[in-house]
């Protein structure tokens, strides 16, 4: 019984995810707050998910991220590959990682059900706001 209820679910998210959006789902690569992040940004949708992207940064470059979110899967995704997106990127690299970035990098429009496109946005937003924590607090230090 429990089996079987677990290749349904397993199953549903195949089909709701692709083979890869169900991996990542399941995996849930960059998940958690690195040890050195220091950086951390959050966005809240109107469906009440919140994902946060945490940042390692030095010399304005990402070293290491992560992401957390009590969201749906497909909030899950999304703020996973916000954060793999990020590692190895500058600062302004950063800037340009959008929602439609981070849904190319998961496939396409096809990656997630329509309605919960919206989450890679937020991951987007998230990874922004997180942005927007390094220089308010390096620059906030420089001036001090």
């Amino acid at each position: 019984m429990v089996n079987e209820l677990q290749d349904k679910i397993f199953d549903e998210a195949r089909q709701a995810y692709g083979q890869a959006g169900f991996e990542r789902w399941r995996n849930k690569p960059y998940r958690g707050r690195p040890a050195k992040a220091e950086y951390e940004g959050a966005s809240t949708g109107t469906c009440g998910d919140t994902i946060r992207i945490f940042l390692h940064i030095e010399n304005d470059l990402v070293l290491d991220a992560g992401f957390g979110t009590d969201g749906c899967g497909s909030s899950q995704i999304s703020g996973s590959m916000a954060a793999e997106l990020a590692v190895n990127k500058t600062c302004e690299e950063l800037t340009a990682i959008t929602g439609d970035t981070i849904m190319e990098a998961l496939g396409g429009p096809n990656c997630m059900p329509e309605e919960d496109r919206h989450c890679t946005r937020l991951a987007a937003n998230a990874l922004h706001e997180a942005l927007g924590d390094y220089y308010f607090k390096t620059l906030g230090a420089r001036e001090s």
